[in-house]
């Protein structure tokens, strides 16, 4: 296996409102953020995370492709899923031997439309969407199922959005009022739900040398694993994360001491059941970006957990950081990164 290495990380300033820009023009910052800081104006291949039920339009990714001056032509691939999932192909790429770069990205702008309607549509038109509910209900099973400490609960959602104040890309969310019961879908309250969010954020790959050429302090990529569950609720244990474990344990968490981890917990119940699937410890410091529930740009959140996970690797606040992202229904999908220091 080749290493690999995220030397370079940016992200919007997201807002909770559509600003008027458009999907080239929202990711065009970042990509002219992420070439400075690199020194590269090309990449060996570029993989970008997005969703057409969210833009609206079929192939939104084509028109995205303006942001990135693609002429002449480059190696390009797109994934209708987050852009850690981009991350995870720009990985395999890298491990052919023939490139040594990679650009990876992601956007999306949930303020154009029902978000809760848009997820069910494009998580799971088939399977699940008959029975009428929507991405809220299925979570408000899973909250029920794991029964959490409502006080937990409380806490984990008071942290989330104090550390996204800290947090300059992060939206600005007030202090939540504790045990109140404005609820979304019970058991889920109105302060447990991730806040609509517009942005983007994009990565830097490199493999060998050249990563630390551009880079004095790479994140390497020491580990990296997906796994999946079936559709059907009814198969799973919804207050467990099976496939979340699983992905831990291929991508060998457990080898090594976690300092920091980025979980893509949409949902306080979420952290609950990932700290217990990672098997995370108690000086774990989970979220300190504030997490999904700070900011939740959607095709672009589970990236974002990765490259804040490498950001404390280069700037020296860890050795070992776990970056995991999430999609589906109830946790369906689960890709779990481990990232180090060398």
């Amino acid at each position: 296996m080749r290493d690999v290495a995220i030397v370079a990380f940016a992200q919007t300033r997201h807002t909770d409102h559509d600003t008027g820009l458009s999907e080239p023009e929202l990711i065009s910052p970042v990509i002219n953020e992420i070439k400075e800081r690199t020194g590269l104006t090309r990449f060996g291949f570029t993989c970008s995370g997005s969703c057409d039920y969210l833009a609206g339009a079929p192939f939104s990714f084509v028109s995205a492709l303006d942001a990135l001056a693609a002429w002449p032509p480059i190696s390009e691939s797109h994934v209708e899923m987050d852009g850690a999932w981009a991350l995870y192909e720009a990985w395999v790429r890298l491990q052919h031997g023939d490139v040594d770069s990679a650009l990876v990205y992601g956007f999306g702008k949930s303020s154009l439309g029902d978000l809760r309607t848009i997820m069910t549509l494009q998580l799971d038109p088939y399977y699940l969407a008959p029975l009428g509910l929507d991405q809220l209900s299925y979570a408000a099973l899973q909250a029920a199922a794991v029964g959490a400490d409502p006080g937990e609960l409380d806490e984990i959602v008071r942290r989330s959005r104090a550390d996204g104040r800290g947090n300059p890309y992060a939206l600005d969310l007030p202090e939540p009022e504790p045990g109140g019961e404005d609820y979304a879908v019970r058991p889920l309250r109105k302060i447990d739900v991730p806040p609509v969010t517009d942005g983007a954020a994009a990565v830097v790959l490199a493999a060998g040398d050249l990563a630390r050429q551009l880079c004095p302090s790479p994140a390497y990529i020491t580990g990296i694993a997906h796994r999946i569950e079936p559709h059907y609720l009814g198969l799973r244990d919804l207050a467990r994360s099976g496939s979340a474990a699983d992905a831990a344990r291929a991508s060998g968490v457990a080898k090594g001491p976690v300092e920091v981890a980025e979980l893509h917990a949409q949902f306080p119940h979420e952290e609950v059941i990932l700290r217990e699937a990672l098997e995370l410890g108690g000086d774990t410091l989970v979220n300190p970006s504030g997490g999904p529930l700070a900011a939740n740009p959607v095709m672009a959140t589970g990236l974002i957990r990765i490259g804040e996970a490498a950001r404390r690797i280069h700037d020296g606040a860890a050795r070992r950081a776990v970056a995991h992202a999430a999609a589906g229904p109830c946790l369906q999908q689960n890709l779990v990164t481990v990232l180090e220091a060398r």
